[in-house]
C-alpha cells in the first residue's frame, strides 16, 4: 500500500459497509471528483493512519497535506472546494436549515443505525427507526428531495440509511402511509451518482419495496 502520507491524488479511506463512509462517497460521485478509494474494515485499518488521524477512524479523507476524519466536515469541504453542482443552498438561512436537518438526522436516527449495523434486527432500535421514518413520511411528498427542490447534503446523509433499511432489519409495508417515503427512495436510488457511490458490499444490501 502506498504510504498514506505520500499521495499525489485525493484518497478516501472508506469502510464499504459504513453509512458514514457512504455519505462521503455520494458527495464525491455527485460532483464527479477524481479520487482513489481504499476499502478497510475497523479490523484492517492501517497502523500508519494513527499518525494522521488521532482516532484511526473511517472514513478518512487525505487531500495532499490535508487530512479530514469527520464525515460532515468532509462533505462540506468537498462542497466548497468543488462548488458545482452545489449541495448546500446559497442563502444563509437555507444553509443553516440544511445543517440543522443533518444534525437532527444524526441525533434522532444515527444511533439506531449504528446499533443495527452491529446487530441487525435489534428490536428496540428497529422499532424506533421505523416509527421515526414513518412519522415524517408525509414530508417526502411535498418536494422532490428532502425539504428541498434540489438534491442536497441532507439527502446524502439520508440515502445511505434508506438503502440499508432491509439489511438492518427495518421493514415496513408498502401502504398509503409509507408511499411518499418509498417514492423518495426510488428517486434517490435512481440517481446515476448514487449507483456509482455503492461499494460491492453495499450493492448487495438493498431490499426492494
Amino acid at each position: 500500500m502506498t504510504s498514506i502520507t505520500r499521495r499525489s491524488t485525493m484518497t478516501l479511506l472508506s469502510d464499504p459497509l459504513s453509512h458514514y463512509s457512504h455519505r462521503v462517497r455520494i458527495v464525491l460521485a455527485e460532483k464527479g471528483i477524481s479520487v482513489d478509494i481504499e476499502e478497510y474494515s475497523e479490523a484492517t485499518v492501517p497502523a500508519e493512519l494513527a499518525d494522521l488521524n488521532p482516532y484511526s477512524t473511517l472514513p478518512t479523507l487525505v487531500d495532499r497535506d490535508l487530512v479530514l476524519y469527520e464525515s460532515r466536515v468532509m462533505m462540506e469541504y468537498l462542497d466548497e472546494r468543488f462548488p458545482h453542482p452545489p449541495l448546500l443552498p446559497v442563502y444563509p438561512v437555507a444553509r443553516a436549515l440544511s445543517r440543522l436537518w443533518i444534525y437532527r438526522i444524526e441525533r434522532d436516527w444515527n444511533s439506531y443505525v449504528d446499533v443495527l449495523s452491529k446487530k441487525p434486527g435489534e428490536e428496540a432500535s428497529a422499532k424506533y427507526l421505523r416509527q421515526g421514518l414513518l412519522g415524517i413520511a408525509p414530508i417526502f411528498a411535498e418536494k422532490e428531495f428532502f425539504m428541498s427542490d434540489e438534491f442536497t447534503l441532507v439527502d446524502c446523509c439520508l440515502a445511505p440509511i434508506m438503502w440499508r433499511l432491509g439489511y438492518l432489519g427495518v421493514n415496513f409495508p408498502n401502504t398509503k402511509q409509507s408511499k411518499p417515503l418509498i417514492e423518495y427512495m426510488k428517486r434517490i436510488f435512481g440517481r446515476p451518482a448514487f449507483e456509482t457511490s455503492l461499494s460491492a458490499a453495499e450493492a448487495q444490501m438493498h431490499q426492494t419495496y
